[in-house]
Order: C-alpha cells, then sequence, then structure tokens
C-alpha cells in the first residue's frame, strides 16, 4: 500500500485555517490547500481531529483512554466508510437502470428503423418494376400506330386494291382493338401495382410515425430518469453534506446520461432520414402517375385514329 503523503499535523493545519477562512472544510477543499492527498483520506483525517476536539471539550479535566479513543477513531471511520459505500450503492443502481431503460428503447427504435427502410426499399423495387412495364406497353402502343399509319398510306395511295387494302385495315384495325384491350388492361393491371406500391409506402410511414413516438417517449423516459437522479442526489447531500467524493461519480452519471441523450438525437436523425426517403419514394411515384395519365392520352389518341377512313368509303 502507497503510504501517506501528507502528515496528520499538516492535514489538520489546512482544516483550521480554512475555518479561519469562513470555508467549509471539505475533502477536495483540504486537498487544495495542502497540495495534494486523496481527498477520502485528508477528508477522514480532519474528522477523526474534530472527534478528539469534541471529546477534549466535552470532558477537559479527563481524557479518554487510549482504548475507547481508539474504538471511537474506529467507530467514526466505519461510520464515514458505510455512508460513501450507501452513496456510491445507490448512485450506481440509479445509473445503471436509467442505462439500461435507455439502451432498450434506442435498441427498439432502431429495429423499427431497419423494418421501415426495408420496405422502403421493397416500394422502390415496385416502382422500378412498373417503369418497366409501362415501357414495354409504351412500345406496343407505338408498335400500333405505325402499322395503323402504314394501313392508312396504303389506302390512300393504292384505290385500284382498295377491297384487299380495306380487308387489311379491316385486320389492322382488329389488332389495334386487340391492342388497346391489352393496354387497356395494361394499364388497369398498372394501377393496380401503382395502388400497392402507395399502401406499402402508406405502411412506411406508419411505421416511421411509430419510430418517432418511440423516440419521444425515450425522451420523457429520459427527463423522468434525470429527474431521479436529481432527487437521488439530494437524498445523498442529506445523508452527508461533505460528502463530495460522491458528487465526482454523480457527474460521471450525469455524463453517461448525456451520452445516451445523443444516441437518441442520432436515432432521431436517422428516423427523419426514412422519413425524407419515404417522401422521394411518394414523388417518384407521383411521376410514374403522370406517365400512366399520358399513356391514357396516348390510348385515345389510338382510339380516334381508328376513325379516319371513313370519308374514303364515300369516294369509293
Amino acid at each position: 500500500m502507497r503510504p501517506a503523503e501528507y502528515a496528520p499535523d499538516t492535514i489538520i493545519q489546512a482544516g483550521e485555517a480554512l475555518q479561519a477562512a469562513g470555508r467549509n472544510v471539505t475533502g477536495f477543499a483540504l486537498r487544495q490547500k495542502v497540495g495534494g492527498g486523496n481527498p477520502n483520506r485528508l477528508k477522514q483525517v480532519w474528522e477523526e481531529h474534530l472527534a478528539r476536539s469534541a471529546v477534549a471539550e466535552a470532558e477537559p479535566g479527563a481524557e479518554l483512554p487510549v482504548k475507547v479513543a481508539e474504538e471511537l477513531a474506529a467507530v467514526a471511520k466505519a461510520l464515514t466508510e458505510r455512508l460513501t459505500a450507501l452513496a456510491v450503492e445507490l448512485n450506481d443502481k440509479a445509473v445503471k437502470a436509467a442505462e439500461r431503460r435507455v439502451r432498450e428503447i434506442i435498441e427498439a427504435a432502431g429495429e423499427q428503423r431497419e423494418l421501415a427502410e426495408r420496405e422502403l426499399a421493397d416500394a422502390a423495387q415496385t416502382v422500378e418494376d412498373l417503369e418497366q412495364q409501362l415501357d414495354g406497353a409504351r412500345g406496343e402502343l407505338m408498335a400500333s400506330r405505325d402499322q395503323l399509319a402504314e394501313g392508312l398510306a396504303q389506302r390512300q395511295s393504292q384505290a385500284v386494291e382498295l377491297a384487299q387494302m380495306r380487308e387489311r385495315v379491316d385486320a389492322a384495325e382488329k389488332a389495334a382493338k386487340e391492342a388497346v384491350r391489352a393496354a387497356t388492361q395494361r394499364e388497369a393491371d398498372l394501377l393496380g401495382q401503382l395502388q400497392q406500391a402507395r399502401q406499402a409506402e402508406q405502411a412506411a410511414r406508419e411505421r416511421e410515425a411509430t419510430a418517432n413516438g418511440q423516440l419521444l417517449a425515450a425522451m420523457q423516459q429520459h427527463e423522468e430518469d434525470t429527474q431521479l437522479s436529481a432527487e437521488l442526489r439530494r437524498d445523498l447531500e442529506k445523508a452527508r453534506k461533505e460528502a463530495e467524493d460522491s458528487r465526482v461519480h454523480l457527474q460521471a452519471a450525469q455524463a453517461r446520461l448525456d451520452g445516451a441523450a445523443r444516441e437518441i438525437e442520432e436515432a432521431r436523425k436517422q428516423a427523419r432520414e426514412a422519413r425524407d426517403e419515404a417522401k422521394q419514394a411518394a414523388a417518384s411515384a407521383a411521376e410514374r402517375r403522370g406517365e400512366l395519365k399520358a399513356l391514357q392520352q396516348e390510348i385515345a389518341r389510338l382510339k380516334d385514329g381508328k376513325t379516319s377512313p371513313q370519308p374514303h368509303k364515300g369516294r369509293h
């Protein structure tokens, strides 16, 4: 065991100097006065000196026996150590309980965030599939329109083969009708898939709201834990006014609580990022709806184009 750095007489002189200056004699004040040492030991030496002085003042005519004085000093030392241990134990229990609750809430919020991210990824994949299907339907419509234009050009330029051209035009019109029906059915399928994508997006938003609610509950729990820690500090100050060493542990507990608050803020930031991704998915779905509207207009123009050969019947 490392020997004491400062003699008891030096510590007692420093305590008396603090008293003369009107300051409280604490372990840290004694350490600052003598220039170093363990605050607990410095405080213990000073309290033993006060105990001896109180006994000497109470009985100025007779000194206590050495054995009684030693037992009294041992009892005072044991009481001081017990109060210190009790303060440390209460503080550790409060800090561990607060850290455990904050850690559980943060883990639950992280799981909700990961689930929301997976659902957003599925929604993005669905939108990409819809884009590919829209491209295929647009290609089919362009091919059908080209066939109709070719049939009309041949009908106008080849009057001699009008009957044959009419059969070809009728066949082309029939194919166009089939293509229109197929495109209409494709449009209905795409609209259904788009609705499913919207539902997936809504589910992702609901999970995001759930994560935000859990984060709010975590923050409220954090505030309650902070209030509990403050109440425990007040109780400890009542139990031992001069227990300055427990303040170091309380400050460490506050630092851990601040770290938990920073982790909660990071979880909130990740939830905001998930909400931004959901908004981007909604914007992409809006673009898909614009393409579907353009596709409907293209189908309408294609239907209008089927009636263009009618004037040629009168000319024949």
